[in-house]
């Protein structure tokens, strides 16, 4: 899927209102032009570098007005669902979603994510520890050897999205700690971390079948297909929308669904607090 819309601010015809700065005064969003028919604007640009059009051919200029949408327009709305599927990155990623309640026959809707990041998503439950992968960031509780090996098997950690300017604690080792790394590589249980402070910058661990991670990430590659989700955004099904919709979502929260052990348990409280 490609982003259906473009924010430029050094395009010859942009207006200010074309392209605001991506969060105003005041923290709110701004997504500016969305162009319904990209082949309209693409042309547009090539008829402009090279001369050809300035804003004088009413031929041109307005089939090229009508095919801008101000993002910023539309009301903004709340959606809730389950996870389609989900791609990309932060920067202009895409979760597609179906909405509850929803015939299972109607299209999915599509969250757009902003281009310059500044969506606020939140990833948030509980996973089996093998949905790990290289280029994650975990936070445990483990000891560590001179070596930076960890004695003890791991049975639970965090992934997590620690914000552009964090600086972890050194590992100590002999001394058993909060330990922040990014995952280099991942053979059978094994795991390399890399630690990007203090002596010891490289951790090895060993990592259980059954370990459990609890996710507080701002990622896409930790969705999966139904999870559940909850969202505010602007909606727009005309013209260029993908699926049912898409929604230019200024705030996404992905929840995971509890896990076979965590619903038993559920239930047996529930059926404890019966009369």
């Amino acid at each position: 899927m490609t982003t259906p819309f473009v924010c430029q601010a050094s395009s010859p015809y942009s207006t200010p209102e074309e392209s605001p700065p991506p969060v105003a005064a005041d923290g709110t969003i701004q997504w500016g032009v969305f162009y319904k028919d990209p082949a309209i604007q693409k042309a547009y640009e090539r008829l402009w570098n090279l001369g050809a059009c300035r804003n004088t051919n009413r031929a041109i200029t307005v089939p090229v007005e009508e095919n801008k949408l101000i993002i910023d327009r539309l009301p903004e709305t709340e959606f809730e669902g389950r996870v389609v599927a989900a791609t990309g990155a932060l920067a202009g990623g895409m979760i597609s979603f179906q909405q509850a309640p929803a015939a299972e026959a109607s299209p999915p809707l599509v969250a757009q994510l902003h281009p310059a990041a500044v969506t606020q998503l939140r990833v948030v439950g509980r996973a089996p520890g093998s949905m790990l992968r290289p280029g994650h960031v975990i936070r445990l509780m483990a000891e560590v050897d001179d070596k930076g090996r960890v004695a003890e098997p791991v049975t639970a950690f965090e992934i997590v999205t620690p914000p552009a300017d964090f600086k972890p604690d050194p590992v100590r080792p002999g001394t058993r700690g909060e330990i922040v790394a990014s995952v280099r590589s991942l053979s059978g249980n094994v795991a390399v971390l890399h630690v990007p402070a203090g002596k010891v910058r490289r951790i090895t661990l060993e990592i259980t079948a059954d370990a459990i991670a609890t996710l507080d990430a701002a990622q896409l590659d930790v969705i999966t297909p139904g999870d559940s989700i909850t969202l505010r955004g602007r909606i727009w099904t005309g013209e260029g929308a993908l699926g049912g919709g898409t929604v230019f979502a200024s705030e996404v929260t992905v929840t995971k669904p509890a896990m076979p052990g965590e619903v038993a348990a559920a239930a047996m409280r529930n059926a404890e607090n019966r009369p």
